[in-house]
């Protein structure tokens, strides 16, 4: 074990290493913590085989803490919201590792402790003939990025769009300039000025030509045109996208001005191997002209059954490692089609060594078939979609021995404003829930490197934990999320048998607020009226909401736009923590609900408001909790949304004005039905995806539930 405080100079064997720290700058990592005492970051570097001797670089917040052999560290540090660690070494593939100070402090093992024991660091050695891969999902950077909804800020500004487009990407650049190798799906045009003409379809894109200079600065190398949109503008669009990509210097596969040129694989040399990259779309598109390249006309490669086959067959003969692209199956949906399925192991059967997937904007699991990697959705990596199952994702790193898969690792990202970070907290949770669930249907399992999951081909032993959650009075509903994530859950014990409980899963994003203005990207999908992020009070962690209301003010405070993706008549509760020292305070919840045919704006406008429950709470000293629940509707509407309507009703006591806190807010999907102690549920998938346990009743005494997670 090596100890440092900063700064000092210490012996490491013979060699005497100073350490320097600074304060990091950027106001996404650190907040001002002037008389908060330090912690100690404790962490192990694990290795896949037996170590070899060399030196390893800790670097934390862009500063060199430390220079060692040992496994071990022990460093002391001043409070930052954020700590972003990095693992260099000569020998082995370089580590970037984001930790939040909440997620160390209150999820994880150092509740009441100065100590933050980070889970371990696995590193990759470096052999001759390894690649290292990094991949990002869809990406685009028109629409919205340029002409926000609802007054938001404007992210890509005319006169600014080469630090603009910078900008989107710079939180995630750390993560994918480290591979020897990295790409994304470019689901864009690329046009200075909107095209003319544009296809006979409902969505089209296009994006400014500084998409491409950003992906580049960012260590990007090679973007696949295999989409649905890399034809949107037709061929003037596709000429000028071909231009562009051209002169920025990305390598590119997938498309093309005709049939011929858009089946072209691009050529990779990456560890002595001359790796074939391959693009394809999945369908052909229900409109005149189509999406496809044709033999006279420009457009995606088809990912035809027998396109597919001929491709991959033919660089499989020339004995290139070939790595297929292929964009397809459903939106917003947790598997894939039958038809990618087939497709992409018909892929593997015919030669190809690597298969990822992309299209539904959502992540899938992995399976590993005949040996073979397969990424069935990546999801976004930067997109500008508002819906509330999109904005949790991940790079994915893969290492490759020429034509050996030899593991992959999950980088869990959050698209925060339409802007990719590192996921930590709350949101890293989800996604890495959301990834073991649907994998262990494909058989698939992973251990952890950090906050990363880490899939290979070892036998993974599986760790078992417990979790004791106390209800107070008053409360039915409590939070079970842990750092790391824990496994599906096998057992649930109350502490009475004449208690019965019930497993859910959070559909809000960042409803602890501990992430909102983090890495300078604000969260988008809050409506917060008369409010403003607050750190003088919170119910967990460091942050809350404030309102500040005069006496019989209102404020309304819930989801800025409408959820896409839900189980039809399903049994839900909204919870929120709520702090009201001063006044008198009256909560109603709204359900709004948006037609099936009913265009977005009408609905956020006059979509009629059904009331789900009222409470009034005196002003109290401490915080207080609330619980409304509802159904959500059977049929006949695409999209609902849950709004808070917070008046300071105000008595003769009350003051004028005062401060309402608002925290821990959820929206949480339940199980059907509720469970004796020791029973599980019957729908496996809650086990493994749950945040939240709730109990039948509420109570006028404290109550404990046990959980034991495999």
């Amino acid at each position: 074990m090596v100890y440092i405080k900063m700064p000092i100079s210490k012996m490491v064997g013979n060699n005497i290493i100073t350490i320097k720290i600074a304060m990091f700058l950027c106001l996404a990592f650190m907040t001002s913590f002037a008389s908060a005492a330090e912690y100690i970051i404790l962490g192990n570097l694990t290795f896949e085989e037996k170590p070899v001797a060399t030196d390893f670089t800790i670097t934390i917040n862009n500063t060199e803490v430390l220079k060692t052999k040992s496994h071990s560290f022990a460093i002391k540090l001043p409070p930052s919201r954020v700590y972003q660690v990095t693992v260099e070494s000569p020998d082995y593939y370089p580590s970037v590792q984001t930790f939040s100070l909440h997620e160390l402090t209150q999820l994880g093992n150092a509740r009441a402790s100065r100590n933050l024991r980070l889970p371990d660091i696995s590193l990759v050695k470096r052999k001759e003939g390894r690649v290292m891969f990094a991949f990002g999902g869809d990406v685009m950077m028109g629409r919205r990025y340029e002409k926000p909804y609802f007054n938001q800020p404007v992210l890509i500004h005319e006169d600014s769009k080469t630090e603009d487009t910078k900008s989107l990407i710079r939180e995630v650049k750390p993560y994918m300039q480290i591979a020897d190798f990295s790409a994304i799906n470019l689901e864009t045009q690329i046009s200075k000025n909107k095209p003319k003409e544009r296809a006979p379809k409902s969505v089209t894109f296009y994006s400014p030509p500084e998409t491409l200079n950003a992906l580049k600065w960012a260590g990007i190398d090679y973007v696949t045109l295999g989409n649905n949109h890399i034809y949107d503008y037709l061929d003037e669009g596709l000429v000028s996208t071909l231009d562009y990509l051209e002169k920025s210097g990305l390598a590119y596969s997938g498309a093309g001005v005709n049939q011929t040129e858009a089946l072209k694989p691009y050529h990779a040399k990456l560890g002595g191997k001359q790796y074939a990259m391959l693009g394809f779309v999945g369908w052909e598109g229900g409109f005149t002209p189509n999406q496809v390249a044709e033999i006279n006309k420009g457009g995606s490669a088809f990912g035809s059954d027998e396109n597919i086959i001929e491709s991959v067959s033919k660089e499989a003969l020339a004995n290139n490692p070939t790595i297929v692209q292929y964009h397809g199956s459903l939106e917003y949906k947790d598997e894939p089609s039958g038809m990618t399925e087939s497709r992409l192991k018909k892929a593997v059967d015919n030669g190809a060594d690597l298969v990822i997937a992309h299209h539904p904007h959502v992540t899938q699991g992995f399976e590993v078939y005949n040996g073979k990697l397969i990424a069935y959705s990546m999801g976004n990596f930067i997109f500008d979609q508002y819906f509330h199952s999109t904005p949790h994702s991940y790079i994915l790193y893969v290492w490759m021995d020429g034509e050996k898969f030899h593991r992959a690792e999950v980088v869990p990202i959050y698209l925060k404003g339409y802007v990719p970070i590192p996921a930590t907290g709350i949101q890293r949770d989800k996604l890495v829930k959301r990834t073991k669930s649907l994998s262990k249907k494909r058989g698939v399992l992973f251990s952890y490197s950090g906050g990363h999951l880490v899939l290979n081909q070892e036998k993974i032993k599986a760790k078992g934990l417990t979790q004791k959650v106390t209800f107070d009075r008053g409360e039915r509903t409590r939070g079970i999320y842990q750092f790391p994530a824990g496994g599906k859950i096998n057992k649930v014990s109350l502490s009475s048998d004449k208690l019965k409980y019930r497993l859910g899963e959070n559909l809000l994003n960042g409803g602890d607020f501990e992430t909102y203005d983090l890495f300078q990207s604000a969260e988008r999908s809050w409506l917060l009226e008369n409010a403003s992020l607050a750190n003088e009070q919170a119910n967990s962690g460091s942050y809350s909401v404030a309102l500040s209301l005069d006496k019989n003010q209102s404020s309304v405070v819930g989801m800025q736009t409408f959820r896409r993706v839900f189980k039809a008549a399903n049994p839900m509760t909204f919870q929120a923590k709520i702090f009201n020292p001063e006044q008198l305070v009256n909560i109603k919840l709204f359900l709004q609900l948006r037609k099936t045919r009913q265009k977005f704006f009408d609905a956020i406008d006059n979509g009629p408001k059904t009331l789900i429950g009222e409470v009034s709470l005196n002003a109290n000293t401490n915080w207080q909790n609330i619980e409304f629940d509802f159904y959500t509707p059977r049929v006949g509407y695409r999209s609902y949304r849950v709004l808070a309507e917070v008046t300071a009703s105000g008595n003769d006591k009350s003051k004028n004005k005062g401060q309402v806190y608002l925290d821990d807010l959820a929206l949480i999907q339940w199980q059907a039905h509720f469970n004796a102690s020791n029973t599980l549920p019957k729908e496996p998938s809650i086990l493994d995806m749950a945040t939240h346990i709730g109990l039948e009743q509420f109570s006028p005494q404290q109550k404990q539930a046990t959980i034991s997670f495999e």
